[in-house]
């Protein structure tokens, strides 16, 4: 069996109630927001869809998403483009509306602690955690990616 590697690069991206832990190698691009083509029918959290090197990416907010906000501000936002999971071949990436530029970090189990809330997470949150002093989402890609493909089905 392979051994775990003792550290992983992160990024710590900002988004408008806090900042959401991914790895690395998961953001593909940080881009300027632009005002995505609106998608009829879609959930308040599903912002629309960007161009991006010949796709169509669907833009989501995060904080939308999991109920912390009912809106979000797009003034001097950006746009994280990350590597999709699912292996859907027609939808490789998704975006994710933040409000700045990802700060790369080194995660070890020391660095990484669990937040002792009890309480079940929002859709498409895996864990809320502590990194050093800073408090962090680390979302369930997986789930995000579903529901975006459930509302677009839609």
């Amino acid at each position: 069996m392979a051994e775990l590697p003792r550290e992983i690069r992160g990024v710590m991206v900002p988004v408008t109630d806090g900042r959401v832990l991914l790895p690395n190698a998961t953001v593909a691009e940080v881009i300027s927001y632009t005002t995505p083509d609106p998608i009829a029918g879609a959930p308040a959290w599903l912002l629309g869809r960007l161009s991006w090197r010949g796709w169509r990416l669907p833009l989501v907010s995060l904080p939308i998403l999991t109920g912390r906000l009912a809106d979000e501000s797009r003034m001097n936002a950006r746009v994280a483009v990350l590597k999709a999971l699912g292996g859907n071949a027609a939808m490789p990436f998704i975006a994710l509306l933040v409000q700045g530029f990802p700060r790369l970090t080194t995660i070890t189990q020391e660095l990484l602690i669990p937040t002792s809330d009890e309480q079940p997470h929002a859709p498409g949150v895996r864990a809320e955690v502590l990194v050093r002093d800073d408090r962090a989402i680390i979302p369930d890609l997986d789930v995000i990616e579903g529901l975006v493909v459930e509302a677009l089905a839609a």
